[in-house]
């Protein structure tokens, strides 16, 4: 392989990254999602696009990678946050969070104790159904999503 080239994916590279396109494009109301490792670092995404406002420009926004760098760190903080209050409330280990806001929602669920799923949805997204996916997806990748992968798929991720 030549200096400076990243090397291909690895079969469970590929197969995490397949399935997470899979439930972007198949989960209605879902716009984006994440995998997350637990440093807060982004591991694979699907489904990002440059936004723009009704004029067509993109408002503050550096561009799709970044943005789903920025839901990574959000995300990152959201877990933290969680698993504070189930140690100040004893309610047990915290797997999954939704957070609405006006115009969707953003919802997060633990895969393993190396990462997390982390999902934008549209108002319109029905939550039971986007839970119940996010949960298939969690059991596909699981076992799967090893700290080598994890690794492998930070250095190489490519929105």
């Amino acid at each position: 392989m030549e200096p400076g080239r990243t090397p291909p994916p690895s079969p469970d590279a590929d197969h995490v990254n397949r399935l997470l396109t899979r439930f972007v494009t198949q989960t209605a109301g879902v716009r984006a999602a994440i995998t997350v490792s637990s440093d807060g670092l982004l591991i694979a995404g699907s489904g990002w696009r440059s936004r723009r406002d009704a004029e067509g420009r993109r408002p503050d926004s550096d561009g799709p990678r970044a943005d789903a760098e920025r839901l990574a760190a959000i995300t990152s903080a959201v877990i933290s946050l969680a698993a504070g209050a189930s140690r100040v409330f004893d309610l047990g280990e915290a797997n999954k969070i939704v957070i609405g806001m006006d115009e969707g929602y953003v919802l997060v669920r633990t895969i393993n104790p190396g990462c997390a799923l982390s999902v934008l949805a549209t108002k319109e997204a029905n939550l039971g159904a986007t839970a119940h996916a996010m949960t298939l997806f969690a059991h596909g990748t699981g076992e799967v999503l090893t700290p080598r992968l994890i690794e492998a798929l930070k250095q190489s991720t490519g929105l």
